[in-house]
């Protein structure tokens, strides 16, 4: 079952650009719609149309940090139809609008966090410390940061930096359930000239008011089963669009 959930994958990351049905994707699987949105998510660990709004993203974002194409010719060329949807999705997903992510990764500073953020700003906090383990070693800082999916999109509710593996401690994190990511750039892998990204992502933390966490982290090159981080690293994006 699951080389048809890759043979699904390799068809959303070779024809992101063309629009791409359900029914696509389950015959390109050769198994039923329905089996087919059930096996895949529970693989994946989202819905195929998220995976492929992920690789879109994910395409728009090099475009931005690589060419001088404007916003519109690349949403057309990631395959949207609508500039608005575009940049609705691109901002959801990333945490800033295109074209402020385009300044960042040509050097600006990652803007703060919005107004929206306050009430969780306002909520009572928790802490949360442990330890971050890399195979292969990271080649980068390693940023650490809480998000509200297993899945992270959008900015973190709270994040820091650690300059290699061992412990690290995020202070104050807002009471509610939550997911830690670790992510730090990689070696080059073989036939590749970017370095790889090095990832993991906790399970589901209770954060209590007034009360610790402790949680430890390997990072590793993701499978094909993950779909592209779309969330802004502070401390690491930079490096990952000059490499």
């Amino acid at each position: 079952m699951k080389d048809g959930i890759r043979r699904a994958i390799d068809a959303i990351r070779d024809r992101y650009e063309e629009p791409l049905s359900l029914d696509d994707l389950a015959r390109s699987a050769m198994i039923s719609k329905f089996h087919f949105l059930r096996t895949f998510r529970r693989v994946t660990g989202v819905t195929p149309g998220r995976f492929l709004s992920a690789v879109r993203i994910h395409e728009a974002k090099h475009l931005l940090s690589t060419t001088t194409l404007s916003v519109a010719d690349i949403s057309i060329q990631v395959g949207y139809g609508s500039l608005g949807t575009f940049t609705r999705r691109f901002t959801e997903c990333v945490g800033l609008s295109p074209t402020a992510y385009r300044r960042v990764a040509q050097g600006e500073p990652l803007p703060e966090n919005s107004a929206a953020s306050q009430p969780l700003q306002e909520r009572p906090t928790g802490s949360l410390s442990g330890g971050i383990h890399a195979v292969p070693p990271a080649d980068s800082p390693i940023f650490v940061g809480v998000f509200d999916s297993p899945v992270p999109r959008g900015r973190p509710v709270t994040s820091g930096l650690i300059e290699q593996p061992g412990p690290f401690r995020l202070a104050t994190v807002p009471a509610g359930r939550w997911y830690l990511l670790a992510a730090a750039v990689g070696p080059t892998t073989d036939g590749h000239t970017t370095p790889s990204l090095l990832l993991g992502i906790s399970d589901e933390l209770r954060i209590i008011p007034g009360r610790h966490v402790q949680v430890e982290l390997t990072i590793r090159p993701p499978d094909w089963r993950y779909p592209p981080l779309l969330s802004v690293l502070p401390g690491i994006e930079r490096l990952r669009v000059a490499a």
